[in-house]
């Protein structure tokens, strides 16, 4: 991981060359999140681009991505450790007929205890334990960056679980005690704004709202993402993007769905937005046949109003 950030231009700029075109307000999250090692909390809308800024921050930190996938149900076995039953099973009939060898020179029941509690603290060690993302992150050989993902997806409960990684950066763990980070990562958890989050975990991160961007923004993003698409047509493409995000819609179109659109148009060779073709490819910007409906009757009047000016 890089030691030293130079500044936040330094970060935008990196960005850039990775395609991903971010405000100063972004940039500025990301250096102080990774100069003040504090997790940043980014929420927003569905396809704002959140995932790929933790993706675009380990590029930038040359740091590994640790990803952790937050869904209802999730608990710390499946984000911190599992133990491999199956191994520890293995074993427990393996060393089966050594018991008998091993218990040999006990005299009574509490030393044979004694001896067996020896034997299961073997069965609780790293040899048989299954390590998931957090712990990945808190053992990783080099600073790394934990990208929790969509944690308003997960229970209140996994929420709370979270608080002692997001304060100090360590998990305690009932068989193995407290493991500390043996180097900090850089800690992003995104949400979809599903459900409230905590204000205890709200207090330990800095916060970061990404909307929607604006028409200027995302014709940016357009052009330097599909190089190969006009440059009027990118602007008439981002223009009723623009305006169906205006309108009441179960589903708004995101940026990535923006930049397929995008890319389909240039396969098909288009060069300026016609009734027809629109139409029969507006499901890949629209995931609901209810909104298709509203923009395909919306479309014939928002090109008479574009070709007026």
């Amino acid at each position: 991981m890089k030691t030293r950030i130079e500044s936040v231009e330094d970060i935008t700029a990196s960005f850039a060359r990775q395609g991903y075109i971010c405000s100063e307000r972004i940039a500025l999250a990301v250096y102080l999140a990774a100069q003040l090692h504090k997790p940043v909390l980014v929420e927003g809308p569905p396809g704002v681009g959140k995932t790929e800024l933790a993706k675009a921050a380990a590029a930038f930190l040359e740091a590994p991505l640790i990803r952790l996938q937050c869904y209802e149900g999730l608990d710390e076995s499946r984000a911190l450790y599992e133990w491999k039953y199956g191994k520890q099973l293995l074993y427990t009939q393996l060393l089966r007929d050594k018991l008998g060898g091993l218990l040999a020179d006990t005299d009574d029941l509490e030393s044979s205890m004694a001896r067996l509690g020896d034997l299961g603290e073997a069965f609780y060690s790293d040899t048989f334990l299954e390590p998931r993302p957090l712990l990945h992150a808190l053992r990783s050989e080099e600073p790394a960056v934990l990208l929790i993902d969509e944690i308003d997806k997960a229970d209140q409960e996994f929420e709370a679980f979270l608080l002692e990684l997001l304060s100090d950066f360590q998990i305690s763990i009932p068989e193995l005690g407290t493991v500390r980070a043996r180097h900090q990562p850089l800690v992003v958890l995104t949400s979809n704004d599903q459900r409230e989050l905590s204000d205890a975990l709200k207090r330990r991160c800095l916060h970061l709202y990404i909307p929607y961007p604006d028409a200027a923004l995302e014709n940016r993003i357009v052009s330097e993402r599909v190089p190969g698409l006009d440059a009027r047509l990118s602007e008439q493409l981002v223009g009723f993007i623009q305006h169906l995000r205006e309108q009441d819609m179960k589903k708004l179109p995101a940026i990535s769905e923006t930049l397929d659109w995008a890319r389909a148009l240039v396969l098909l060779h288009a060069d300026s937005l016609e009734q027809e073709q629109v139409a029969d490819t507006l499901n890949l910007v629209l995931k609901h046949e209810q909104d298709v409906t509203l923009a395909r009757d919306l479309l014939p009047r928002w090109l008479r109003q574009q070709r007026s000016r």
